[in-house]
Order: C-alpha cells, then sequence, then structure tokens
C-alpha cells in the first residue's frame, strides 16, 4: 500500500513569506482525503510543495513517500516515484497533441523504472488503453488529436487531467482545486473520474473550497485547512458541518466553541 505521509511541513516564498505553517497529514492508496479552506489559505501552496515547485521553498518538516525522503527530490523525479498532481489551472502546451503528451509521460516513467534504459510502450497497447479510458472517463475522442489544453474549455481542461490520472496510474494523487469553474456536468464527469480511479492501488488528496465536489466525492477524511494549518479533522460530515457554519467557525476564536 502507498503512502504520502507529511510531518510538521513549512513553506514559505521566495521572499520568505510562511504559507504553510506545520501540517501533518498522512494518505494511503484507497483512501479520499479532503482539504477544505477558504480562498488565501494555503492550500495550493501545500500542493505546489507536496509536488516540488522550485518557488516554494520547504523551511521546515518533511514529505515521505513510501517512507522515502522526497522532500529534496525535483517534481520528476516524485512523479517516477507515484506522485501526481492535477492543477487548478491547467497549462496550454500548443504543438503537443494529448496523444503525445500523454505517450512521453508513458515512456519517461517506464524509462525510470527500468533503470534509465529505454522501455517505449507499444504503439497499438498505448492505443488500446487510451480509448479504453477515453471511453470510461467520457473523454471525447478528438480532444485526442488537439494540442494540450490549447482552447480548451474549463471542463475539458479538468476532463484531461482526469484522463492522464487514469493513463499514468500514480500511486497518490493530489487534486488542487479540480471543481474550479466547472459546470454540474462536468463536475460530475470529474467526480465519477476520481471515484473510479481511487482504490488499492491510489489515494487520493482533494483539495478545495466548496463542498459540492464532496456531493459526489465522499471523502473518508476531511481536514479543515485555516492560515496555512489544519485547524480540525473529521469524517465527511464535517464537510456538511462546514458548509453550514463558514470557515470564520474553524478559525482559532472559533475552533472548540459552539459555534
Amino acid at each position: 500500500m502507498a503512502q504520502l505521509e507529511i510531518k510538521n511541513l513549512h513553506v514559505a516564498l521566495e521572499d520568505g513569506t510562511e504559507i504553510v505553517k506545520g501540517v501533518d497529514l498522512v494518505v494511503a492508496s484507497n483512501e479520499k482525503h479532503a482539504v477544505m479552506g477558504p480562498n488565501g489559505s494555503g492550500k495550493s501552496t501545500l500542493a505546489y510543495a507536496l509536488m516540488g515547485h522550485p518557488a516554494y521553498e520547504i523551511t521546515e518538516g518533511q514529505i515521505l513517500f513510501d517512507g522515502e525522503d522526497v522532500t529534496e527530490l525535483g517534481a520528476d523525479e516524485r512523479a517516477q516515484r507515484g506522485l501526481f498532481l492535477a492543477f487548478q489551472y491547467p497549462h496550454a502546451i500548443p504543438g503537443v497533441t494529448v496523444t503525445s503528451f500523454l505517450r512521453s509521460a508513458i515512456n519517461a516513467l517506464r524509462k525510470a523504472a527500468n533503470g534509465g534504459e529505454d522501455n517505449p510502450v507499444p504503439i497499438p497497447e498505448f492505443r488500446t488503453e487510451l480509448l479504453a479510458a477515453m471511453e470510461e472517463l467520457k473523454v471525447p475522442r478528438e480532444l485526442a488529436s488537439r494540442y494540450l489544453n490549447d482552447g480548451f474549455s474549463g471542463g475539458e481542461k479538468k476532463r484531461v487531467e482526469i484522463l492522464q490520472m487514469a493513463m499514468l496510474k500514480p500511486k497518490i494523487a493530489v487534486l488542487d482545486e479540480t471543481d474550479s469553474g466547472l459546470d454540474i456536468d462536468a463536475l460530475k464527469i470529474v467526480a465519477n473520474g476520481v471515484n473510479a480511479l481511487v482504490g488499492p492501488d491510489m489515494g487520493a488528496l482533494v483539495i478545495t473550497h466548496y463542498q459540492r465536489i464532496l456531493n459526489y466525492v465522499t471523502p473518508d477524511y476531511v481536514h479543515v485547512f485555516v492560515d496555512g494549518r489544519i485547524v480540525e479533522e473529521g469524517g465527511p460530515e464535517l464537510a456538511h458541518k462546514l458548509e453550514a457554519q463558514g470557515y470564520e467557525a474553524f478559525t482559532p476564536a472559533g475552533v472548540g466553541g459552539d459555534a
């Protein structure tokens, strides 16, 4: 069973401003965790730090993946070990089709797993798996031949992110506000994709400030994130409490009170 363990994580911007202020969290395969917090609370900073974004400095604490300290590893090395980040705002890559991008990413993972020796996926095998995944996740086939995220709608971008999860098969997927900008139909499709993929070989950390995606992706654990810290934890009922009471009830003055 795969496991992502975060120990007393502190993260700062390049100018030294501390954003994440001591986070402890464990996510295992077959588990769905939700981190819920208001805008500006540091949720995306946490996601980027977990993936090794160079603009964010880990000033204290550790990130362990399957028991290995990956705190100092680059994003590519973390991806090779099975960590995946779905972006809130996926970037467009003009000139690179979805198909080419996915095949290149898969081949990079296969090469790393093969000790640096090329081990490309056979094209017929790749095509069969890609078409099956697109069918299951309701991703229109015509997207495969378009440039990655170039001119895509918000829903198309998020569907392709879930398609990447299906094809790359990470051990732990971090989804940074995957519900952002989605209409209800696209939200349901993305949520169904997450539900279909999380299982014995994959866990998910869903980062959001809305409860609505959790109507379709029922988390095993909910973590309330305010001002760079996890201030309360519980089961799926905590998300409904948060929706009813708002984040003010979970500020330092409100935590533990009657609010």
